[in-house]
């Protein structure tokens, strides 16, 4: 393997860091104006017009039978998660949401790829808990207190975000786009779905509109490279590095919404810096 190939897959992952932490920062913003329901289901919406776009471009193969059916599970686990995620986002609670749904989300699929693939290099194990350290750090809030409906909320994302991460590994080596594509199917029709039936329609400022349709584009943009990590390397390396996002969307909420950034989360910062290096070689 040449060093390029090597280290395609963490390129693929640290792109999906990028976009992801933007995406979470739009998000952040957006929710906080609109019902979260109908927000997701307009990012969603989106993210599926663009993929789906882009796949049919490009000329990309339609995936078979098996593929189609691991991608809409995947979309529906990732989209009822985001749901709960912009939810926690809107209402303020991602000092106790954030680390543990990311760690959470990261650590199942590692643990089970251990099993089915074998343990990876002991760096690379070192490297894991370093990110792990390191994203806590980042996302978490100081002095938030803990309450049990909050962690409840933390333990769905956190497992819904980890099966998204599975189903789309399970789709095999089928088109990234449409993977992605048929994911966001299912995530729309699930959130459409809540919007509708729970009558959760309203009006859209359009600022609001432009902010969810640009976070649905970055955050199918973020699910097409890790699709495509976790399709040429390791599910758990292109995992934890991809749960990374949160660095992102802290450095942009502290460019543009002035907030505090902690020792605590300079601290996480550098151990997150640290980790990609040992898990990417």
């Amino acid at each position: 393997m040449s060093v390029s190939a090597q280290y395609l897959p963490a390129a693929y992952s640290l792109t999906a860091v990028g976009v992801w932490g933007a995406s979470d920062f739009l998000g952040g913003v957006g929710a906080r104006r609109a019902n979260a329901f109908l927000f997701t289901a307009i990012v969603h919406s989106s993210g599926l017009v663009v993929v789906c776009a882009l796949a049919l471009m490009t000329h990309a193969p339609f995936p078979g039978i098996a593929s189609l059916l691991w991608s809409l599970v995947a979309g529906v686990l990732g989209g009822v998660s985001l749901v709960f995620f912009y939810r926690a986002l809107a209402r303020g609670n991602m000092g106790l949401i954030a680390p543990v749904a990311a760690v959470l989300s990261a650590a199942i699929p590692s643990i089970v790829t251990a099993f089915a693939e074998g343990f990876p290099g002991s760096r690379q194990v070192f490297g894991f808990i370093l990110a792990g350290i390191g994203v806590w750090l980042i996302s978490r809030t100081e002095g938030a207190a803990g309450r049990p409906e909050g962690l409840g909320v933390a333990v769905l994302a956190g497992i819904g975000f980890a099966g998204f991460y599975l189903c789309t590994h399970r789709a095999g080596n089928a088109s990234a786009l449409w993977v992605a594509g048929y994911s966001r199917a299912a995530s729309f029709l699930v959130t459409a779905s809540i919007v509708l039936f729970g009558r959760h329609l309203s009006t859209v400022p359009k600022p609001v509109l432009a902010i969810a349709v640009a976070a649905g584009i970055l955050d199918v943009t973020g699910s097409v490279a890790f699709i495509r990590a976790s399709q040429i390397g390791r599910l758990d390396l292109a995992v934890v590095l991809s749960s990374l996002y949160p660095a992102v969307t802290v450095v942009l909420a502290r460019i543009f919404l002035h907030e505090h950034f902690s020792r605590g989360r300079t601290i996480g910062m550098v151990a997150a810096l640290a980790a990609v290096p040992m898990i990417a070689g």
